[in-house]
């Protein structure tokens, strides 16, 4: 008997998503455990073998007879493009459908560059790591930028540190190159759904701030990204500072968290104390090696960010903050000046289970989210059912024209 669990669940997309689980199946498993008939299981079966994301393998026990076929999940069928674009540099990664990196190069660029020098970089950076990765097909291009984005078009939303980009048709410039879907967003967007997909798949409610040169936050309520009404949510950077002082901020305001906390503002301090300070780098490199007035400043900033965080906690009530970016390889400086202040300023039933940790994915979290984004999308219901659809029937159509 057909199962009863709807269209969705009997389409080839739902039996791939049972067997990305990792677990090879039997089809006689498969069917036991969706409750549809055998040769709708064959069918949706030599489908997806066809199209390579699922495997035979051939290992299956016997009941009489040659061994059953077990069916798993294929990640190496095609590869995703990954990029994460910072304020000053660029991970440019390759994936497979499991969201492993297979390549990953760190590229130093100047965002207010634009679009028109940036993204060819970002093609030329992809088509070299191609190179060593090997022939296969390309799945989808995923890419983060450092400014709000309208993810159903893809197009910067009115970017703070982005001179050129405001409207860029991303997708469109890329689409050119590679002839794959090309998804768009945030880049911190995407660092909470690299940390979620790889570092925290089991935490349902959980921020992710990155702290370097701008600071901003990525949300995932309910286990699924929050982008907010246009795009902007946790945008950290730019919510006001207590005792914030004068720090005039790239927005135009005064007492940002971005004016106050990120490396570009803790240079500055350390360059008035009599320390070469130039960048986030910097400040880090200073902290390492154990200077005590870069500690005090990194300690300083990291309870500015707590006090914003604080309010964050009180009403989004996560039971994770995960904190990266550049700045937090300064370590445990950073990190204890967040926990001081979301402890002492958020009420004792929203931390009393709380987590305040530092990144798991580091450089590479957001090159992993925007990688996730692309597989979720080229394997989502939607999209993978009409894909197979059509690959159906272009092989309906040439058994036909053969026949005749």
């Amino acid at each position: 008997m057909e199962s009863t669990l709807g269209v969705e669940a009997g389409s080839p997309a739902a039996v791939l998503r049972m067997l990305m689980d990792g677990s090879p199946r039997t089809r006689a498993e498969i069917v036991a455990a969706t409750g549809l008939a055998r040769s709708t299981v064959r069918a949706r079966l030599d489908l997806l073998v066809a199209a390579g994301l699922v495997s035979d393998s051939g290992t299956g026990e016997s009941t009489g007879g040659r061994p059953a076929g077990r069916f798993g999940f294929n990640p190496t069928a095609h590869l995703v493009l990954a990029a994460e674009v910072g304020a000053t540099h660029a991970t440019v990664a390759i994936s497979d459908l499991s969201c492993r990196l297979l390549a990953v190069e760190q590229v130093e660029i100047d965002v207010a560059d634009g679009p028109a020098a940036i993204l060819p970089l970002l093609v030329t950076t992809w088509r070299s790591l191609l190179q060593t990765v090997g022939p296969a097909a390309i799945a989808g291009v995923g890419i983060g930028l450092p400014g709000p984005v309208e993810h159903s078009t893809g197009r910067p939303n009115n970017p703070p540190i982005m001179p050129g980009w405001d409207g860029f048709d991303v997708p469109a410039a890329i689409e050119a190159e590679f002839a794959v879907p090309v998804l768009v967003d945030n880049e911190v967007n995407l660092m909470a759904l690299g940390e979620h997909t790889a570092s925290h798949p089991d935490v349902a409610h959980m921020i992710v701030v990155k702290a370097a040169t701008g600071i901003g936050a990525g949300l995932i309520s309910n286990g699924v990204l929050h982008r907010g009404a246009a795009g902007a949510a946790g945008d950290l950077g730019h919510i006001r500072v207590p005792d914030g002082g004068s720090a005039l901020c790239r927005c135009g305001n005064t007492e940002c968290l971005e004016a106050v906390a990120a490396g570009p503002a803790l240079a500055a301090k350390l360059r008035d104390l009599g320390h070469p300070a130039h960048s986030t780098a910097d400040v880090v490199n200073l902290v390492r090696a154990g200077n005590l007035e870069a500690g005090r400043v990194v300690r300083q900033a990291g309870r500015d960010i707590g006090e914003v965080l604080a309010g964050c906690v009180s009403m989004f009530n996560p039971s994770l903050v995960v904190i990266g970016g550049l700045l937090a390889e300064a370590g445990e400086m950073l990190l204890a000046g967040v926990r001081e202040s979301i402890y002492r300023r958020s009420l004792p039933l929203a931390t009393e289970n709380l987590r305040i940790v530092a990144s798991g994915a580091g450089v590479t979290a957001g090159a992993l989210g925007a990688a996730a984004m692309v597989v979720r999308h080229v394997l989502s219901p939607e999209v993978l059912d009409a894909r197979l659809g059509e690959v159906a029937a272009a092989a309906e159509l040439q058994l036909s024209s053969h026949a005749t």
